[in-house]
């Protein structure tokens, strides 16, 4: 594993990352928050890592950890709806942005040490890493229908991002995941899996529209972008079976292409499908 693997690694993540907030912006929180949440930094976060194990066992050690560090992204994600229903003062909004953040953050992290715990108990107990995964991914998978069943009203941007602003969120990807690639070189897959999801996409996702578009485009997207992000887990416990299998290049191919036709299409559907019933109903 060399410093050009980690750099390229983090750079394509980057790239990647910038599109999501455009997506919502163009499309509302429905639908942008599906198609903004597609497998993306996942793809050269587990590429690297697996270029920086040891072995394939190292490898899914770190994937195993993805659908429960997506549960906590979904948590944190939660707050962006929950949250602001407590702040009614409008003219403070960057007051109310730098508090939900802070509390969004800081519950990020307390998940993240109590998820790692759990997960090393679990390898206690010989769980192995597709179990780990699949349950990560059961829990994830309620949260998201939870948070998606009612979606309501998900209005489209009316103003453009600060291309400052959409910048900086792909240079905080690229960061998280050239920082997991390194951890994983260093031997610890566990903390390499939960780095491979630190929130930077969904944390300048909200930051960026919430600044933009005020909060109801971000609130908006919650419930999608859980759904949506949690075929991160999948392309994880997919990539357990097929990197080994047929090499990080077709493996990680066909492993995007199975999570996209198999659950980010199915949950985009399944969106439209409750928006529709959603707003009916009002």
């Amino acid at each position: 594993m060399t410093f050009q693997d980690s750099l390229s690694a983090a750079i394509f993540a980057g790239v990647v990352a910038i599109a999501v907030t455009l997506l919502i912006e163009k499309y509302g929180g429905a639908v942008g928050g599906i198609l903004g949440t597609v497998p993306t930094t996942i793809v050269p976060a587990a590429a690297g890592i697996a270029l920086a194990s040891n072995n394939y066992s190292d490898l899914n050690t770190s994937l195993a950890i993805v659908p429960a560090g997506m549960l906590i992204n979904g948590i944190f994600l939660a707050n962006w709806r929950i949250l602001p229903t407590y702040f009614n003062d409008t003219e403070k909004i960057y007051t109310t942005l730098f508090i939900i953040t802070l509390i969004s953050l800081s519950i990020w992290f307390l998940c993240g040490l109590i998820i790692l715990k759990i997960i090393q108990i679990s390898y206690d107990l010989s769980l192995s890493s597709f179990q780990i995964g699949l349950i990560g991914q059961i829990l994830l998978t309620i949260l998201g229908v939870v948070m998606s069943w009612r979606i309501g009203l998900t209005p489209r941007g009316k103003n453009k991002v600060n291309k400052y602003v959409v910048f900086s969120r792909g240079i905080m990807a690229a960061i998280a995941i050239g920082v997991a690639v390194w951890i994983s070189s260093l031997g610890y897959p566990l903390l390499a899996g939960l780095a491979s999801v630190f929130p930077a996409i969904f944390l300048t996702s909200m930051v960026a529209l919430w600044i933009s578009q005020g909060p109801s485009v971000p609130m908006g997207a919650v419930g999608p972008m859980i759904l949506g992000g949690a075929s991160v887990g999948v392309y994880a416990i997919v990539a357990m079976w097929a990197l080994p299998n047929f090499g990080i290049l077709l493996g990680s191919i066909i492993t995007w292409s199975l999570a996209v036709i198999f659950w980010s299409i199915p949950c985009f559907q399944f969106v439209k499908w409750r928006q529709d019933n959603s707003l009916n109903s009002i």
